[in-house]
């Protein structure tokens, strides 16, 4: 029995992957596709080849991304997006997913050289207790100079859904700047610890890692 049910998780770990990959990608595809709507009807690809090609929507919507950071780009774009962004925020709801969702895309997104550029390891909630972290700023003006020293502030998110999570000002002598990628430790975080990204250790470095901003 215990050779039965080896060989079925090992055939569990083949195909659940391969199946939700699957499933998750065509439900992108599907819901891109779904931006042919935005085209006249008599401009569909359906309508002009006589059939329908799925995947025709991603290139639509990579265009329409495109265009939007065009217009959102310059100084009539950015009016624009103001005024949208001060309507939504008279609808109290609203108000707090959009916010929310906004400011985290902003954090990951952002071309800044600090915004969600380091994985940390920190100790938090308690001493001898470490929580991964991402750092988001070196520069913090009135708390930079009342704590006398340098400290980093770091994003502790939640697990399993990492946009949530806590601010947390901790002494630059105590953060250990980690080798993995953002991606590498939002997959870790997500996953609650069971997905692990590979180390591979620089055998001429030493332990423990420089400081978040060296």
């Amino acid at each position: 029995m215990k050779g039965i049910r080896r060989y079925l998780v090992a055939g569990i770990l083949v195909w659940v992957p391969l199946a939700v990959t699957y499933t998750l990608i065509r439900f992108v595809v599907g819901l891109m596709d779904r931006t042919l709507l935005l085209l006249p009807l008599q401009y569909r690809p359906e309508e002009i080849l006589g059939f329908n090609i799925p995947g025709l929507g991603v290139i639509l919507t990579i265009i329409v991304l495109l265009v939007t950071g065009l217009l959102a780009a310059n100084f009539v774009g950015r009016a624009f997006v103001g005024g949208w962004e001060s309507l939504l925020d008279r609808i109290p709801v609203v108000r707090s997913i959009y916010s929310a969702v906004k400011n985290f895309a902003e954090m990951v997104f952002s071309d800044s050289s600090q915004s969600f550029k380091r994985v940390l390891l920190i100790e938090y909630p308690r001493k001898g207790l470490y929580s991964l972290a991402f750092q988001t700023s070196t520069e913090l003006g009135e708390v930079q100079g009342r704590k006398g020293e340098e400290i980093v502030c770091c994003f502790v998110p939640t697990t399993p859904n990492p946009t949530s999570g806590f601010i947390v000002i901790v002494p630059k002598k105590d953060v250990i700047v980690l080798d993995m990628e953002v991606d590498e430790a939002l997959r870790m975080i997500i996953s609650l610890g069971v997905v692990v990204p590979t180390w591979h250790k620089d055998p001429t470095g030493e332990l423990p890692f420089p400081a978040a901003d060296e």
